[in-house]
């Protein structure tokens, strides 16, 4: 078999409302070999995956699945079930799963959940491997993939912090965004979104943290507000680091000035010896290091968020237990084998490491890795409790007593950190701490969770909901609304106006399209972004309050929507563009890609569509939200049906478009005052400015608010470049539009015809990917409404260049043109001068623009080097 084509679909999309990994399998000699043609193939698998007995498969109970195998059903099939189950098998419990045939023999389309993109993608690949050679009758030991994938996965995954407060948000349906490969995460968006790096808050003090990072620092400044610290000298060389330690005298503890993680600290140092192998630990992590005064207690943490005392735990040191037999080597790798032992903060506790910390540890016992304890005998081999070196924890939240709960609380002020870690040495937290038995040895402005999300003993503590109800207290708002468009034509246009009346009326949109990425009216980033690409660029930015998004049918198939639910969703249209890509080949199947938005939109959002097109009439059933409708016709059977529901409805009537529901009538806008409409002859955008009203409307807009919005949004080159833009040239005049498929020629046909008594020209091309028939189809249908038809190639995508336009023609000469009607010119710049010289007095130039801003710029300066000849003349 081959895999032509494999991605992850990671938003709601064609096949699912959640994410899925697509592959385009080839199954070359396999798809004339069903299971059932090949000896004991069930029995094969079901020895090497014995737990894909549950899978029920169509037939809908537990052991379906091998019911088709028995039956006979084809690899792509078996494929598919054996990438759900691989991820299962892995700890990702993922159970959806569809495999599709094509009209392409052997060729199908498989499609299956996952949770983790990498590790769902990399079980695709085993499951093609291992069906394959199960054809062939050989088996795969999947132990060995298991391993891979479970390392893929935690390759992938955020720390136990950051997924802490990543999951508390979801439970309140706060959405995230992971803006980087480790724990940088955005939760909620636009102006409402906030930002964190594993627990550090995007409002945290930076002078705290600089503060947290300085020892000598924060001890003198805990010291100077009464709070107990042990005594210490801040030193650069080791002959200072031993005068300190006899002038406080040992034992000592030394730890570089600045660092984390316990990294570089040593303690209970009772020698000259001792120190100089420390001190040259510390130096390695800092040039400045404190020699301290030892403190003989527990190790204790204290967490404060928000200012408010929340957890503590007693940690302990990493340690072995003698077993009178193994090497303390051996017995380290015994506690690694742990499976809640991970690398550094994956996992709830860390494997322990033989760094040199341990060497030394060893050494004040007279012992080194390769020694055997005694039965029983324990020893502490890290002289430092934290988890990431290999420590475990003991939950002592409520036995904390509360001087020592206000103690924290003060010292999370005074070092001004709003998530604090307070260190502590003490033989109990139960009494008030005493500055000759106990003290705060450091402080940590992004304290880990996971001592308190899950100890090793004691009870779990939720540390991340104090986390979430500091970041979104309650009534703070997280979420902004959200307007996707889609169909087949209009989709820019209908954006660009919603856009602009939400805009004056005080709204900060942001706004994708196939142009541009625009916040509030300034294009950020070019090119096309009516993608989940754009839409995730839109929602980081952090001072819009609404989002109006182009989706094209391009996006949900490569990649899924770029949002999980919409307040407004949008269906302009459906006609046949884009058939036979990506598995799309039917109108129907077109129709249900397109409804993706509005089955997308959220219970309590709305759903508009055109009432006068019948294939999105027919999506109205699908949609879980309230449907608007708008239509042409005020007495279309449709309206009236939704009218009757209680729904609003948008029309036109007597040249007004209203806005309808039970009980009220709003009118809204005379069409001829509409600049877009061309007095009412740009039929179709007639049917654009009813779709922005009743998403305006549905947004909780007035019909004066609307209005506004609408005379004052024109077809110019500043408001809508490359959409029926009309540029007067004195003897003829130039329409630059982007319209570029059969629905938008035939839409804007009888619009184009009115405009000039002359000629009507027009530079055009078709895209490369389209099918052979629909590029001469839409030849024929430019025949029907041109006079003349300069074809360039702008965009062949995997056709050589000049092979599109030749289909055109093709198309051109069956609608009835003859050679001398057709002028070819690859270059779409070029082709632009060609169509504006061939211009006489009362003719109209269309110029279809691929790259819209340089045809425009070509026009222009034609224009301008036009008016300054005649000038000298």
């Amino acid at each position: 078999m081959k895999i032509n084509e494999m991605r992850a679909l990671r938003g709601p999309n064609y096949y699912s409302r959640h994410p899925v990994i697509f592959m385009q399998l080839d199954l070359l000699e396999l798809e004339e070999k069903p299971t059932d043609m090949v000896s004991g193939f069930k029995d094969q698998l079901s020895k090497m995956m014995p737990s894909m007995y549950e899978h029920k498969c169509s037939i809908g109970t537990i052991g379906g699945f091998f019911q088709r195998l028995d039956r006979g059903t084809w690899a792509g099939h078996v494929t598919e079930h054996v990438a759900l189950e691989l991820q299962c098998l892995s700890g990702y419990e993922v159970a959806f799963g569809k495999t599709y045939d094509t009209e392409e023999h052997g060729i199908y389309n498989l499609v299956f959940r996952y949770l983790d993109e990498n590790v769902g993608l990399r079980a695709g690949v085993m499951a093609v491997k291992i069906v394959e050679d199960l054809f062939r009758g050989k088996t795969t030991d999947v132990e060995p993939l298991i391993v891979e994938l479970k390392k893929i996965g935690e390759r992938s995954l955020l720390g136990p912090s950051t997924q802490s407060i990543v999951d508390e948000a979801t439970k309140r349906e706060i959405s995230h965004i992971r803006l980087n490969e480790d724990s940088y995460v955005q939760l909620g968006q636009g102006k409402y979104q906030r930002r964190i790096q594993a627990t550090m808050m995007d409002n945290t003090s930076a002078l705290g943290v600089e503060i947290a990072d300085d020892k000598e620092r924060t001890k003198t400044l805990l010291s100077s507000m009464g709070i107990p610290v042990p005594e210490g000298t801040p030193v650069n060389t080791f002959e200072e680091a031993l005068e300190a330690a006899e002038a406080t005298g040992y034992p000592v503890v030394v730890k570089p000035l600045s660092g984390n993680h316990g990294r570089g600290i040593s303690t209970n140092l009772q020698d000259r010896e001792e120190l100089k192998i420390a001190f040259d630990i510390a130096a390695k992590i800092s040039d400045t290091v404190l020699v301290e005064k030892f403190l003989d207690g527990f190790d204790y943490r204290m967490l404060v968020i928000d200012g408010k005392f929340v957890a503590a735990s007693l940690r302990e040191p990493a340690y072995v237990i003698g077993n009178g037999k193994d090497s303390i080597q051996k017995l380290v790798e015994k506690i690694n084998e742990n499976p809640e032992r991970g690398i550094g903060h994956e996992k709830n506790l860390t494997q322990i490491n033989l760094d040199a910390m341990t060497k030394q540890r060893l050494k004040v016992f007279n012992l080194n890795p390769h020694s055997i304890l005694n039965e029983g005998e324990k020893i502490y081999i890290k002289s430092t409790a934290n988890l990431s070196s290999g420590g475990t924890a003991l939950d002592v939240t409520e036995k904390v007593h509360p001087l020592n709960k206000l103690m924290a609380e003060r010292i999370s002020r005074i070092i001004d950190l709003n998530v604090i870690g307070i260190d502590i040495v003490a033989n109990t937290l139960d009494k008030p701490l005493h500055q000759d038995s106990a003290g705060v040895i450091e402080v940590n402005a992004a304290p880990g969770f996971r001592m308190h999300l899950n100890p090793t003993t004691g009870t779990p503590r939720n540390i991340a909901a104090p986390i979430v109800d500091m970041l979104f207290p309650p009534g703070a708002k997280n979420t902004i609304p959200i307007v996707a468009v889609t169909g087949t034509n209009g989709k820019t246009t209908t954006i660009r106006l919603i856009s602009h009346i939400l805009g004056l009326n005080g709204a900060t949109v942001g706004m994708t399209s196939t142009d541009a990425v625009i916040i509030n009216n300034i294009p950020i980033l070019t090119g096309d972004y009516s993608g989940p690409e754009g839409a995730k660029k839109v929602m980081m930015d952090s001072t819009i309050d609404h989002a109006v998004l182009e989706v094209a049918r391009g996006g949900i198939l490569r990649r899924g929507l770029g949002f999980r639910e919409s307040d407004v969703g949008v269906l302009l249209n459906i006609t046949s563009d884009h058939l036979g890509e990506g598995g799309i080949d039917t109108i129907e199947e077109l129709t249900r890609l397109k409804s993706t938005v509005t089955e997308a939109v959220k219970p309590t959002g709305t759903a508009v569509f055109n009432a006068d097109d019948p294939l999105v009439l027919s999506c109205v059933e699908k949609t879980k939200a309230r449907p608007v409708l708008f239509s042409k016709d005020p007495n279309n059977p449709a309206l009236k049906e939704n009218f009757e529901k209680g729904n609003l409805n948008v029309t036109i009537e007597e040249g007004t478009v209203i806005i309808q529901h039970k009980g009220w009538t709003s009118t809204v806008a005379d069409i001829l005052e509409i600049p877009i409409t061309f007095e009412g002859k740009a039929v179709f955008n007639i049917e654009n400015v009813m779709a922005a009203v009743a998403a305006a409307a549905s947004m909780g807009l007035n019909e004066t608010q609307i209005r506004a919005g609408l005379v004052s949004f024109s077809p110019s080159i500043g408001q809508s470049p490359g959409r029926m833009n009309v540029i007067d040239m004195k003897d003829f005049k130039v329409v630059v539009d982007y319209g570029h498929n059969t629905g938008a020629i035939h839409a804007t046909g009888d619009f184009i015809q009115g405009l000039m008594p002359g000629r009507k020209i027009r530079m055009a091309s078709s895209v490369g990917n389209r099918r052979g028939k629909d590029i001469e189809e839409y030849g024929e249908t430019l025949a029907k409404y041109y006079d003349h038809i300069v074809l360039c190639d702008a965009d062949p995508r995997e056709r050589t260049a000049g092979e599109t336009s030749e289909i055109v023609k093709n198309g051109l000469i069956k609608g009835g043109y003859t050679s001398d009607q057709i002028t070819m010119v690859i270059d779409e710049k070029e082709a632009t001068k060609v169509a504006l010289e061939m211009a006489r007095l009362g003719d109209l130039v269309v110029l279809q623009a691929d790259n819209i801003n340089q045809v425009i710029k070509d026009v222009l300066k034609y224009k301008t080097d036009k008016e300054e000849d005649k000038g000298t003349e």
